[in-house]
């Protein structure tokens, strides 16, 4: 049995999906992978459909993960970006075979 973050997991697989797992996580990470690092509003007109509450935290909980790395430098106005993590960079093959299966579904799908 894994804990992590006070949860308890069974397999490694249901940790991995937990971490990753979500509707924008894994856009977030292919975003930082293509480009790095990252403003907040760079990543809100990368991904229009999610509002700025929502954006805010799955950066945090892929912060928290140590997925990703949150930079604040210290100027006025506060600058503030984001960039993979060692650990968050080698989910480039995970994340890369997620967008081609969703390539091939939906070709699959217009082919019906």
């Amino acid at each position: 049995m894994i804990v992590h973050k006070g949860k308890e997991f069974f397999t490694d697989k249901d940790l991995a999906l937990s971490v990753i797992g979500g509707r924008w996580k894994v856009a977030i990470v292919w975003f930082l992978l293509n480009e790095s690092p990252l403003r907040l509003s760079e990543l809100q007109r990368k991904l229009p459909d999610i509002n700025q509450r929502m954006l805010i935290r799955q950066l945090r909980e892929l912060e928290e993960d140590k997925i990703i790395q949150r930079t604040v430098y210290p100027v006025v106005p506060p600058k503030v970006d984001y960039k993979l993590t060692e650990i968050g960079l080698s989910l480039e093959a995970v994340v890369t075979a997620i967008c081609d299966w969703g390539e091939t579904y939906h070709q699959f799908l217009i082919s019906e």
